[in-house]
């Protein structure tokens, strides 16, 4: 009898997760997936009632999740709340924001709040998570939500193409260090998603028509089209994966 190989599973059963930016868009897709999955699911955000709304939607629906309020900017708390909540086996981090406009018009605060968030943030949020995988004598899966223009420029958008740039960098070093402690590091690319935050942009004619335009499968990116990569990369069926980005984009890069 011929043996076959065995696909890996993607479930995250006994596993914990550390979901940041968890209480809407991306965020709360990635906490829903990995909770669907098996993993109880640490759920992070700066605002405590929809956090909490939230947390008690992903219980009632059947899954495991707890409620951490965090801004992943305020480095001391951040760096306390992890440590006392972990060590995690999966952590994702969408927590992040953009102020587009020309670079040019580039003021000092905002260059500041975008780096905060999207480099700074996310930079020692991976370190400290990190450092509780290493003390425990344990790998994991540590997943930033970058963003295509962490490939690519983009018009009035300098400022947060310079931080998702740092980010795929950031996690290609991170990959390189952390790999003998069974640590993978990655990110996941989405193009344009309709979420709360960005819908005013779809709502706009012309710019739907030109996001839509460059993405080659002729339509934006939805929150579900996150939930499978996000899973993939916390599971064993990536578990030969680290220090790479997996591009959700319809294709924009690629043309």
């Amino acid at each position: 009898m011929t043996d076959l190989p065995k696909t890996p599973s993607f479930r995250l059963d006994g596993r914990r997760a550390l979901v940041a930016g968890a209480s809407s868009g991306i965020g709360l897709g990635c906490a829903v997936a990995l909770a669907e999955s098996g993993a109880h699911v640490v759920m992070a955000a700066r605002g405590r009632d929809k956090l909490h709304a939230v947390v008690n939607a992903v219980a009632e629906a059947g899954h495991s999740a707890e409620a951490m309020v965090l801004d992943v900017a305020d480095l001391g708390a951040m760096r306390a709340a992890v440590g006392e909540s972990g060590p995690f086996d999966v952590v994702v981090n969408s927590a992040g924001l953009a102020r587009h406009g020309p670079a040019l018009d580039t003021v000092e605060g905002d260059y500041d709040a975008v780096m905060d968030a999207n480099l700074k943030g996310a930079y020692f949020l991976a370190t400290e998570v990190a450092q509780g995988m290493v003390a425990a004598g344990k790998g994991g899966s540590i997943i930033t939500i970058s963003s295509q223009m962490g490939h690519v420029g983009g018009i009035d958008r300098t400022v947060y193409c310079a931080s998702k740039h740092a980010v795929e960098g950031m996690t290609k070093a991170m990959a390189i260090e952390w790999g003998p402690h069974g640590i993978r590091v990655n990110t996941i690319c989405p193009t344009f998603v309709r979420t709360p935050l960005t819908q005013a942009t779809f709502d706009n004619p012309d710019r739907a028509a030109w996001i839509t335009d460059k993405i080659k499968l002729g339509r934006v990116g939805e929150v579900e089209d996150i939930m499978g990569a996000v899973v993939f990369l916390a599971s064993d069926a990536s578990a030969l994966v680290t220090g790479t980005s997996l591009l959700v984009d319809g294709g924009w890069t690629a043309g």
